[in-house]
């Protein structure tokens, strides 16, 4: 079945791109278009670790790949899937990505990783007083606004009970409940403008007024303590759903007896942990410090754990219930190594609309930019109705049509400044005043063809930036091209799937399997114990009542069929019917009884569904790439292919 993400799609086809060079030897051509020798000795050299087939890694091998690729890529433009508009959306969400490594101002970016990196080393307790106000209120409600704040301000500086200020005038919803209060905070989890001030105002101190897009506020710093320190835990999970939450709690509360009788903590998450991506490793899960993981009943127990090796009684929280030990209290993570996080979180955050304005004022530099003066204009040409989303756009006269902006080469016009009011005014947020609203789209559209200018000149002057957008380009057309004609085809077509099954049947045979119970203990004598009133006629659920009390529990029992690979099984188990032999594993031992051997079998067509879609989307691509070498026009040049198999040495 279609799982995998766009990314993993690229690289399973070996992600294969292109340099938008326009000279250099002619390796190939496909339908008289010139493929260069160039491009392929760029993708040989980097992806030749990725292919797997030995036969494939010469470069005559790698060829016929290299061939396919292009054919599809070629198909895909056939088709025009460049032109659907979830390509375009993805492909201009990845170009806006990775423009920002080549447009970023450096030394403006560096110094708020810097100031974010600093202020997350401690955490901050505060309270505000918010007064809410329009961010392009009328100047008259601004004033108002500001005044209002700023008594309360002189308020709380005379002495006043700064908790009852906010409950008593705080327009932020909630503030009667909470007096204000917003508990503890570091960076990125407040806007950034209160960020900033909250940092600057010391323990006991009150802040300075702040503005933000809700209003006017005013902070009183409570506290400031070191963040807390990431701590790798280990865990076993036992999964909840609606009718197994009794049996869960049942299951956990056993393993946690054996844990306090001295049993394997990795053991017995290899066996019975559900969360199976940290089971195979005993449980240890990757560092976290309080709030990451979002399961805040987890991150309690997790933190009230104090020394290492330590065991927390069973908790639940959404997932299941777990049981979690202690491995290790990390260092904080020192810049360096936070320094890419950070930056992530920056461009992802409103900071970027700082190093934004840096930039475009940067880009402008370098290409030439010239304004006119436009608004004049345009408040006279757009009505008020513009306020209300509804503003009916007609065309400007040709007279009226003039000179927006120009940078570099390019100059836009009245025309498109006013498309794009018209198309955006459905799109933004309530504005009070038409010009401020002008304004601001103004802004936007000249910040969008400013990057995109600049995009464009930087796929023409940077072959590295040129030749990763390329690759990404074709890698989303593969994509589409793929989905198109051969894992929807597969998916859809119930009837030659039904007949592709039915011609390969033998290859969806079941494993053998064992039906039966497997009893796991820490005492081999209670084994032996279970061995006998296994053979005296007891089944598995009386003997666990036999065996184990609510404070011991002796034995471990798990019941149902069971692949012979299972983990649960000793290793080196004699598979037969009856009871086995006692199987000791590292400090635990394990007796297995077995009711029946299940044979293998040809699994329905239901049970082995995604496989068998998976195998026949392999025989449908295979049929459609042959039938593109039958298309398109395919010509080697021998000459180019022999000088490079020289150059690279296969």
């Amino acid at each position: 079945m279609k799982k995998l993400s766009i990314l993993s799609i690229i690289a399973l086809l070996l992600t294969i791109g292109t340099y938008a060079q326009k000279t250099g030897d002619v390796l190939m051509t496909i339908n008289n278009k010139p493929v260069y020798a160039k491009e392929f000795k760029r993708v040989y050299t980097k992806n030749l670790d990725l292919v797997q087939d030995e036969t494939q890694k010469s470069v005559e091998g790698y060829l016929d790949l290299f061939i396919e690729y292009k054919l599809k890529v070629a198909e895909a433009y056939a088709q025009k899937l460049n032109e659907n508009e979830a390509y375009v959306y993805d492909f201009g969400k990845y170009e806006e990505q990775l423009s920002r490594n080549y447009i970023y101002d450096t030394k403006l970016t560096d110094d708020l990783i810097k100031e974010a990196y600093n202020r997350g080393l401690e955490e901050i307790e505060a309270s505000h007083i918010l007064v809410m106000c329009n961010w392009d209120a009328f100047a008259q409600d601004t004033l108002v606004a500001y005044n209002k704040v700023k008594a309360l301000r002189d308020r709380a500086l005379k002495g006043e009970d700064f908790n009852v200020l906010a409950k008593k005038n705080s327009e932020e919803p909630g503030a009667n409940e909470r007096e204000g209060k917003l508990g503890y905070f570091s960076a990125f989890n407040m806007v950034y403008p209160f960020e900033t001030e909250a940092y600057k105002t010391p323990v006991g101190g009150i802040s300075n007024i702040v503005r933000t897009q809700f209003g006017y506020h005013i902070i009183k710093v409570t506290d400031r303590r070191l963040k807390f320190p990431p701590i790798t835990v280990s865990h076993i999970m036992i999964s909840t759903s609606k009718d197994t939450t009794t049996k869960a709690k049942e299951r956990i509360n056993e393993i946690y007896g054996l844990l306090k009788q001295g049993e394997s903590f990795e053991e017995l998450a290899k066996k019975y942990s559900d969360d199976k991506a940290t089971g195979i490793n005993g449980g240890t899960m990757k560092p976290f410090t309080k709030g990451q993981l979002k399961a805040p009943p987890f991150e309690e127990a997790a933190y009230a754990l104090k020394n290492t090796g330590e065991i927390s009684n069973p908790v639940q929280t959404r997932f299941g219930w777990h049981i979690i030990r202690l491995e290790k209290i990390n260092e904080i993570p020192s810049f360096e190594e936070s320094q890419v996080d950070l930056e992530m979180r920056i461009k992802d955050s409103e900071r970027l609309k700082i190093v934004t304005s840096a930039v475009n004022d940067k880009i402008k530099k370098k290409y030439g930019f010239e304004g006119y003066d436009y608004l004049p204009f345009f408040e006279k040409f757009v009505s008020d109705s513009i306020l209300k989303r509804n503003w009916k756009f007609t065309s400007l006269r040709k007279e009226d049509n003039k000179p927006l902006f120009k940078i570099g080469s390019q100059t836009y016009f009245y025309n498109e400044l006013a498309e794009y009011l018209f198309e955006r005014q459905t799109k933004v947020r309530p504005y009070q005043q038409k010009r401020s609203l002008i304004q601001s789209l103004y802004d936007e559209f000249e910040t969008e063809k400013v990057k995109t200018y600049f995009k464009r000149k930087l796929e023409e002057e940077n072959d590295e930036y040129a030749g990763i957008i390329q690759e990404y380009r074709d890698g989303l057309l593969i994509f589409e091209v793929m989905a198109e004609n051969v894992w929807n085809k597969a998916k859809n077509d119930t009837l030659r799937l039904q007949q592709f099954y039915n011609n390969s049947k033998e290859n969806y045979k079941s494993n053998q399997q064992l039906n039966g119970a497997i009893f796991s203990s820490s005492q081999k004598e209670i084994l032996t114990q279970v061995n006998e009133l296994l053979a005296s006629g007891k089944n598995p659920e009386e003997i666990k009542k036999q065996l184990n009390t609510t404070d011991k529990i002796q034995v471990l029992v798990t019941e149902g069929f069971f692949d012979l690979d299972n983990n649960q099984l000793p290793p080196n188990f004699e598979l037969k019917e009856g009871i086995s032999k006692i199987y000791e594993t590292g400090s635990s031992f394990s007796l297995v009884k077995v009711n029946f051997v299940a044979p293998p079998r040809v699994r329905e067509l239901d049970e082995v569904k995604g496989r068998v879609i998976s195998d026949f989307q392999n025989t449908i691509e295979k049929e459609w790439v042959q039938s593109l070498k039958t298309k398109y026009t395919v010509e080697v040049n021998q000459k180019t292919l022999k000088k490079l198999k020289k150059e690279l040495g296969s």
